[in-house]
């Protein structure tokens, strides 16, 4: 690849695609979703498993805990990600005005901030004025916002995303919790729980380019001890009702 002077440069094979650091960020996203579904509907189930044995009861306990949980992380992520947005295109018309009132100053803030990057004061002003020329708004947003004005989250995009990756995550548990004999449905519900986790620990952690057995490790044992505690509390509050 060439950069602006002309000189070629090695390309490492590094991701560096808006489109693709975004969609990569979704991802990641959606696997610490279903990985909420999985701990908190597990936890439900789990400590309702230690009251009763009723089949009954565990479903309507799960099926709430999906809706409730899928439900309040969809509602919750529109509300986050729109005032994010509602934010970013009030700071992008405030620029806009800015650089129609005065285009000179902000051709000298841009330059002055190309400067403390490192660049020569000729070599930065002749970037800036190449830069707003090809795209005023866009150059001067992401320079000084760090806001890619092709590039705003959709609210509905991040609630729809967060509702489907909780559920999928929550039916894990619950499923694991009914269908199975009675006999059986506690230890293949920890066993399939714990297997999400290592999985799903993996995958957030090479989505982030981190190391892998830590965040396996935390994540398998918060979600042990997140069934340990509430099945134990389950065990006590069943006992009391006897």
């Amino acid at each position: 690849m060439t950069n602006a002077g002309g000189t070629t440069v090695a390309d490492h094979g590094e991701p560096h695609d808006d489109a693709l650091g975004s969609r990569l960020n979704w991802l990641r996203a959606g696997v610490l979703g279903a990985n909420d579904g999985v701990v908190s509907t597990a936890g439900l189930v789990v400590g309702v498993a230690g009251a009763t044995s009723s089949a009954q009861a565990l479903l309507t306990a799960g099926l709430a805990g999906l809706l409730a949980g899928s439900l309040s992380m969809g509602a919750g992520e529109f509300v986050s990600v729109s005032t994010q947005r509602d934010s970013e295109q009030a700071a992008l018309a405030l620029e806009r005005r800015e650089l129609d009132a005065t285009p000179e100053a902000e051709l000298l803030e841009l330059t002055g901030i190309y400067q403390d990057k490192g660049l020569d004061p000729v070599l930065a002003r002749q970037v800036a004025i190449q830069l707003t020329a090809h795209d005023a708004l866009g150059a001067h947003a992401e320079t000084e916002l760090g806001i890619d004005p092709d590039q705003l989250a959709n609210p509905w995009h991040a609630a729809g995303a967060s509702f489907l990756s909780f559920t999928v995550g929550a039916l894990l548990p619950l499923l694991g919790m009914v269908l199975p004999a009675a006999s059986v449905r506690l230890y293949i519900t920890v066993a399939a729980v714990l297997a999400a986790l290592v999985l799903c620990g993996k995958v957030s952690a090479q989505l982030g380019h981190a190391p892998v057995r830590p965040a396996v490790l935390r994540n398998v044992v918060g979600g042990a001890l997140a069934m340990g505690v509430t099945y134990l509390a389950g065990i006590l509050l069943g006992a009391t009702g006897h």
